[in-house]
């Protein structure tokens, strides 16, 4: 099953981020790549943002990919959810940094003018466990890190 919820990371591309702040939560709708092995997930946003700043106070986070582009109407319930639960990464590295920005830039090109601005950071987000849900009724766990 493993194999199966890292497919759907790799095939899809947008997810929904959420984070914290004290008890109030705040999500966002993020373009996203993933590592190789799908242990960490890369995006970019500006520093002087809610979802940032939520992240530097509380690194706890969790993230929603879903197929329900895929499943309108009558096949609705053949969708499939993929929540990832993680721990938000700065990234040190200078090259790291370049490494995730160019396959960023390569799946979402349209992003190139807002990564190349000033107070835009490379955020990674270590996975800790998946829980996927096909249909309503059907679910699968499995703890990563």
């Amino acid at each position: 099953m493993l194999d199966k919820m890292k497919a759907l990371m790799k095939q899809k591309d947008i997810c929904v981020l959420a984070t914290v702040s004290g008890s109030k939560p705040h999500c966002s709708l993020m373009a996203y790549v993933t590592d190789d092995e799908c242990r960490e997930i890369y995006m970019v946003t500006d520093k002087v943002t809610k979802k940032y700043s939520n992240l530097m106070k509380n690194p706890a986070t969790s993230l929603l990919i879903d197929t329900r582009d895929e499943h309108t109407g009558p096949t609705r319930l053949k969708g499939r959810a993929l929540t990832v639960t993680g721990v938000f990464q700065e990234v040190k590295d200078q090259t790291k940094k370049d490494v995730i920005r160019d396959k960023l830039l390569d799946r979402h090109p349209h992003l190139r003018a807002f990564a190349s601005q000033p107070d835009v950071e490379v955020i990674s987000i270590k996975v800790e466990s998946l829980l996927l849900l096909e249909g309503l009724t059907d679910s699968y766990f499995e703890q990563v890190a």
